[in-house]
């Protein structure tokens, strides 16, 4: 069944509130974002995968070789996968507004999926992706809030690439915010204030 495909904690979200899909960094897990959910928006439902891919120890929701390398095979049939698991979470909450957030190798996978059914979502919090490459154009993506937060010194996620990912979103059409800070790959305050503010507007 999909809705049960990854292991996952959940809870429903209050009436008119909204469901939060949140994909957790290499190495963290589903608990990565509970927390700070809960804080943030209390009254919103979570569903919180555990990514399926060991790398070394650390759970992932992709394979990749390499930083930035990734298995394009492997991630076109996890997108799949983890885009069956939202639609089935999101069907059993009707009327719930859906945002996807993720950090890392979380918003990685989420932006995936948003490139091929961006209907699944209606919002995008992406933390720190890295999508190297260009993905094909999306006019469905129209409209659609989505912010994306990066550290100019980022050894991992490159300003330029940040760049470039606003700029694809932008020219698909959805309203799209880059949030910066000076620092690397950790998440700095500016992250959080934007994040609340994203999960207060749904």
């Amino acid at each position: 069944m999909a809705r049960d495909s990854y292991h996952h904690v959940s809870r429903p979200p209050a009436a008119g509130a909204p469901l939060i899909v949140a994909a957790h960094g290499t190495g963290a897990d589903e608990h990565q974002f509970e927390g700070l959910i809960g804080e943030l928006r209390p009254d919103a439902g979570l569903v919180a995968p555990r990514g399926d891919v060991s790398e070394n120890g650390a759970l992932r929701f992709f394979r990749r070789r390499g930083e930035g390398d990734y298995d394009m095979d492997d991630l076109a049939a996890r997108c799949t996968r983890m885009a069956a698991f939202i639609a089935a979470h999101k069907a059993a909450h009707p009327g719930a507004p859906i945002i996807g957030l993720g950090y890392s190798n979380g918003a990685n996978i989420l932006a995936a999926v948003a490139f091929e059914q961006p209907e699944l979502f209606d919002r995008l919090v992406l933390m720190h992706p890295l999508i190297p490459w260009t993905p094909e154009p999306q006019p469905r993506l129209a409209g659609r809030p989505v912010l994306i937060t990066a550290g100019r010194r980022d050894p991992i996620c490159p300003l330029p690439m940040s760049e470039a990912l606003r700029d694809w979103f932008a020219a698909q059409g959805a309203e799209v915010e880059l949030v910066l800070h000076d620092g690397g790959h950790e998440v700095a305050q500016v992250e959080f204030s934007a994040l609340a503010d994203a999960l207060a507007a749904a």
